[in-house]
């Protein structure tokens, strides 16, 4: 039974069309799993049994019958309670929308169906996807499987412990300043943020049904998995153009290079000089590094040129503001929160790191923007994209840490976080290594490379070209087999 829900989507798909297993049987395999452990981490938060029983039933009729729907035929997975999917209540952890059922799936999500996978339910989040943490008003907050003390990361918490704790194969997620990175680094599992616009985003909230489209730059919709194998195949079943996002260009995958590892240019860097990163974390790319090198693998430390993170936060976060501003209503707890996320981060952590993740100076993009200052903030964007694909250009691939620490102790939203000894604001400690990359829009894959003295994951970040996820793919496949470090949490 452990041993099946430990499984990758990929085997349990190999082993359904192979007819070594039913889908009823590994379906059943998992929901014996989650009644067992989902009540400590709380990482589904809606669970849909009987459609899922359904589903799996016919998936095991159409093989008798010879029809295979597709690459995950009969396989179960989850999903970020972001996604609407139909017929099944959709929250994203939002008092107003805790009743809402959509009538029609979010485009990955009908695409995953397409492809014969079996919807077991929806994971826990942040509320409306604002907070490196996983709670919200409707739910229990999610706890960290390696550690229930801790917090799994946000706002994909419980899509990250859900997989980590084999409550589920592949879940879908989404990453607007580190959502899918920042959990799979907690939780010790693999996930991808793909190139900006190369995924729909259509049927995703935080855009609240009813609202404008306003979120076009910086959203995307990512995954997690057991394998790089499975985080490529999710990939490429939900990646490409959509009618009901225009702006999705029509971009084919890329073709991989065939490179080995040591004929690859790689860069890595274990730290920003203005965000130093816990030293276990510091000596877990250090080691990485050593490692590739003792394989003839070369691999630079390597910081581009002018690369401010100060300016680079600074420009994220009024972007964030200006796209933000419409997607959600200007209702008394919105506005709450929002000023108590300002007040928290320009009052908690160490004083010159505060200057570098102060929100205050956004009050005027916040509650009175304006056109010009967006379509300014803009282009100031569009130069650092610019800027990043030149300093880019001649690597292959880029190794950062995720966050500033691995997983901590719950606290209250945008409390500081302690790293050696130092206090950091919260936005800093967890987003000072991935929004950089959701303003550029370069893709990442994040593989867990081992773990703290108090056995809590670390991951590495991997960064590639833009519009080149296959080959990203690629190489993160072999330094996976170089450095990769995946262990399953114990007692599950």
């Amino acid at each position: 039974m452990s041993n099946l829900t430990f499984a990758t989507a990929s085997q349990l798909a190999r082993m359904i069309r192979d007819r070594e297993v039913s889908a009823i049987e590994v379906l059943d395999a998992y929901l014996a799993k989650i009644s067992k452990h989902n009540s400590k981490l709380n990482a589904i938060c809606t669970l849909d049994e009987e459609n899922a029983r359904d589903r799996a039933k016919l998936a095991d009729e159409a093989l008798a019958k010879g029809e295979n729907w597709g690459a995950l035929h009969g396989v179960p997975i989850t999903i970020k309670d972001i996604f609407e999917t139909a017929g099944l209540r959709t929250t994203a952890g939002y008092i107003p929308l805790k009743d809402y059922v959509p009538q029609q799936d979010a485009t990955a999500v009908a695409r995953l169906r397409a492809a014969g996978a079996v919807i077991i339910g929806k994971t826990n989040m942040a509320e409306l996807a604002a907070d490196y943490q996983s709670t919200n008003s409707l739910f229990p907050r999610v706890n960290n499987p390696w550690h229930i003390d801790f917090t799994p990361g946000g706002s994909s918490g419980g899509s990250a412990a859900a997989v980590a704790a084999g409550l589920s194969p592949l879940d879908l997620g989404n990453d607007f300043g580190g959502s899918v990175r920042q959990p799979a680094h907690f939780c010790g599992i693999y996930s991808l943020k793909p190139t900006d616009r190369r995924i729909s985003t259509a049927g995703q909230i935080p855009e609240v049904p009813g609202m404008p489209i306003c979120i076009r730059q910086m959203m995307t919709a990512g995954c997690f998995a057991r394998s790089i194998a499975d985080i490529q195949l999710c990939f490429s079943l939900i990646a490409g153009a959509d009618s009901r996002r225009p702006d999705v260009p029509p971009v084919p995958l890329d073709a991989p290079s065939g490179k080995s590892l040591q004929n690859l240019k790689i860069a890595w860097i274990d730290e920003w000089p203005e965000i130093p990163v816990a030293s276990e974390i510091r000596d877990a790319m250090q080691s990485i590094a050593r490692k590739l090198s003792d394989t003839g693998v070369r691999v630079d430390r390597w910081l581009p040129k002018n690369f401010d993170v100060s300016q680079i936060l600074n420009l994220y976060a009024r972007m964030a503001a200006y796209l933000n501003s419409y997607a959600q209503p200007k209702d008394k707890y919105n506005v709450r929160r929002s000023l108590e996320l300002i007040f928290r981060s320009a009052t908690q952590g160490d004083k010159e790191l505060k200057k570098l993740g102060d929100f205050g100076s956004l009050l005027p993009e916040i509650f009175n923007p304006k056109l010009k200052g967006y379509f300014e903030t803009l282009t100031e964007r569009d130069r650092f994209v610019s800027y990043m694909d030149e300093a880019l250009e001649p690597w292959d691939v880029w190794l950062t840490p995720v966050a500033a620490t691995p997983a901590f102790t719950h606290r209250p939203s945008w409390n500081a976080v302690e790293i050696d000894g130092k206090s950091y604001p919260y936005g800093l400690a967890n987003g000072g290594y991935t929004i950089p990359f959701n303003l550029s829009g370069h893709p990442a894959v994040i593989i867990p490379i081992g773990q703290t003295q108090n056995g809590l994951p670390i991951g590495l970040q991997i960064v590639g070209k833009r519009w080149c996820e296959m080959e990203l793919f690629a190489i993160a496949a072999d330094i996976d087999k170089v450095v990769g470090n995946l262990q399953h949490p114990p007692g599950y």
